[in-house]
């Protein structure tokens, strides 16, 4: 995007990395600055198609085309009004009628085209089917909050897991760093023998460790997925297909004519002696003379012998 320009005040980002291009509901586009300059008064019309146009319809142009950041909105109001679902239609052939319906509508506001007669139909369905569009609302923005609280309960669940596993590292740290203190205190202490206190130590530790590998019992977390962690789902046995082993048998064609030498005879019959060697780089890729000169033997021969029926 660094050829993009502001068609007003032509400024580049390669003249300007910093500058950021919106676009409004036209689907034209203007830097941050040619915005604030145009709307001084409060109102204005798109240099280049003349469409009024406010302040807050402008955006942040994402896509290098504009017209794409233009399709992505009205993509967003339009489905907000033609929000039926598949359950909602008798079959699937209504249902993809009513997907194609709604691709025809975009298509046509992107585009400027046929925009009358789009608006009135779209008018028109908003009209009869306004209890149908108001319940599918409700019933997406209930959608949306469960997926938000299930992501917010999982984010949190994330958290807690690292917060005990932080813990659970500070506590093996700080068992670990007791443990050498008290070594320390009996070889400065104990009137045994070092070897045996390193001995009895040893076996101490190992202790120690082991106990702090113990795995513990996992919590049931419940993900996203909706599946349970350390919960065992029952999957149903596939039954064994008993197939007979492929055989290859090779093709047989019919030309038509006279039979073609066999490929390894080729050399020894003089098919050869005009055809052109294959160069190692050649065989590397498949290719060998025999081959190429039974391909064209089997075009030549074909068809000799035919009678029309």
């Amino acid at each position: 995007m660094d050829d993009l320009c502001c068609p007003r005040c032509k400024t580049t980002k390669y003249r300007n990395p910093s500058l950021k291009l919106l676009v409004n509901v036209c689907g034209h586009t203007l830097c941050e600055n040619c915005v604030e300059l145009l709307f001084v008064r409060g109102s204005g019309t798109c240099q280049e198609c003349n469409t009024p146009i406010r302040k807050s319809n402008f955006r942040i142009q994402i896509f290098e085309d504009p017209t794409i950041d233009k399709e992505v909105e009205i993509r967003k109001k339009i489905l907000k009004i033609y929000n039926k679902r598949e359950e909602d239609f008798p079959s699937l052939r209504h249902y993809n009628d009513f997907l194609e319906e709604i691709e025809e509508i975009v298509f046509n506001m992107t585009n400027n085209v046929d925009m009358e007669n789009t608006k009135r139909k779209m008018d028109l369905y908003q009209k009869d089917n306004r209890d149908t569009i108001q319940r599918n609302k409700i019933k997406m923005s209930r959608e949306q909050e469960e997926l938000e609280e299930a992501l917010e309960l999982e984010k949190h669940e994330n958290e807690q897991r690292k917060i005990n596993l932080q813990q659970e590292e500070q506590l093996q740290q700080m068992l670990k760093r007791k443990n050498k203190q008290e070594l320390l205190d009996q070889l400065e202490t104990s009137h045994l023998p070092a070897s045996i206190v390193l001995a009895q130590h040893k076996g101490k530790s190992t202790q120690l460790e082991r106990q702090m590998e113990k795995p513990k019992p996992l919590k049931a977390v419940t993900f996203s997925t909706g599946i349970k962690m350390g919960h065992h789902i029952s999957s149903v046995g596939i039954s064994k297909v008993e197939e007979a082993l492929y055989q290859y048998q090779p093709i047989h064609v019919d030309t038509y004519g006279p039979s073609v030498p066999h490929i390894d005879t080729l050399s020894r019959q003089g098919y050869l002696n005009h055809v052109r060697a294959a160069a190692p780089q050649d065989l590397a890729g498949g290719y060998t003379s025999s081959l190429a000169c039974h391909r064209a033997l089997q075009d030549a021969f074909s068809g000799l012998f035919w009678q029309p029926h």
